[in-house]
């Protein structure tokens, strides 16, 4: 690490970040100079990760992650109190949550953090937006390990089989923003046919779809986020999907000739041709990083059809 852990925290701050001095009282948002000042405080960007964060609840949490065979964090933040503390990992390169960025290094940051969690046997139910500041003198700080991490690295002395548990990842962290992306693309794939809308009333539409599944999670993901995946689920499927291509595609493959000659075929057992919207939403997948088996479940396709298309 090229810098003390502190000085490396305080840099990678947001500009104007979430705060408080007491949770009781929710939270607030200022410049970095107010916020600094506080005993808790938003410790990642608002659409990139430079550090897993983990609560950890229990009396000895700064030190039992050695017990647990678990990497060393790069720094605990402890309560004097109780001896509950947040453990930083901090990341050599931060992983990107906006929806712009690639799906698949997405993923395999929340199958690492998932793992981690569960080895750390840190709370579910942390939202991971703010933490015990460490530059606040009610908080006792230790630093663990001065190297950075990559997710390889961390991955090393974790089990990812054991983290892909859906019911868990979807509702923790950086599953969060996967599971939030795929069930508003989901939707948005279908609904864009009816009525093919105007850009701004399809960006609201996918945003207040957005924030229904976001509401599901016992620790919603920030309203930025919310925003930053439906605008991007909005663009690309306006982008893609239109209603004249929609009608060639219906012309070609649902005229009253080619009825009559699929009829004939299919007495005596036929295959129904796979919707077009629906292909073009199988290789999006795929070039996102989705695992044709995660296709194959989500769309009801066969990982033969997948593969077929998708060469």
């Amino acid at each position: 690490m090229t810098k003390p852990p502190l000085d490396l925290f305080n840099d990678r701050l947001p500009n104007k970040p979430y705060f408080s001095d007491d949770l009781h009282f929710g939270v607030r948002i200022a410049g970095k100079e107010r916020a600094i000042l506080a005993k808790y405080i938003q410790f990642n960007q608002p659409h990139a990760m430079f550090w897993l964060g983990f609560d950890v609840d229990r009396t000895g949490a700064a030190i039992d992650w050695s017990d647990r065979n678990a990497p060393a964090p790069t720094l605990t933040i402890t309560n004097p109190e109780n001896g509950h503390a947040h453990l930083l990992y901090a990341l050599e390169t931060p992983v990107r949550t906006a929806p712009d960025g690639k799906m698949k290094p997405l993923r395999y940051a929340a199958a690492v953090e998932n793992a981690l969690r569960k080895k750390l046997e840190a709370d579910e139910g942390y939202s991971g937006l703010i933490c015990k500041n460490p530059n606040h003198g009610h908080w006792k700080i230790a630093v663990w390990q001065p190297e950075l991490y990559t997710l390889d690295w961390l991955a090393d002395s974790l089990d990812l089989s054991a983290a892909n548990d859906k019911e868990i990842v979807a509702d923790y962290g950086l599953g969060r923003n996967c599971t939030l992306f795929d069930k508003t693309r989901k939707w948005a794939y279908r609904a864009i046919r009816q009525g093919w809308p105007e850009y701004e009333q399809w960006l609201q539409a996918c945003y207040e779809r957005a924030s229904a599944y976001n509401l599901q999670f016992s620790s919603p993901l920030d309203e930025n986020e919310v925003n930053g995946i439906a605008k991007s689920i909005a663009k690309w499927t306006h982008s893609n999907f239109d209603e004249a291509s929609f009608k060639k595609y219906v012309e070609d493959t649902h005229s009253s000739y080619i009825q009559s000659l699929r009829g004939k075929k299919s007495r005596g057992g036929g295959r129904k041709k796979m919707p077009e919207d629906k292909i073009l939403a199988i290789k999006e997948m795929v070039s996102e990083g989705m695992s044709y088996r995660e296709i194959s479940k989500l769309e009801n396709v066969s990982i033969g059809f997948i593969s077929k298309h998708c060469k």
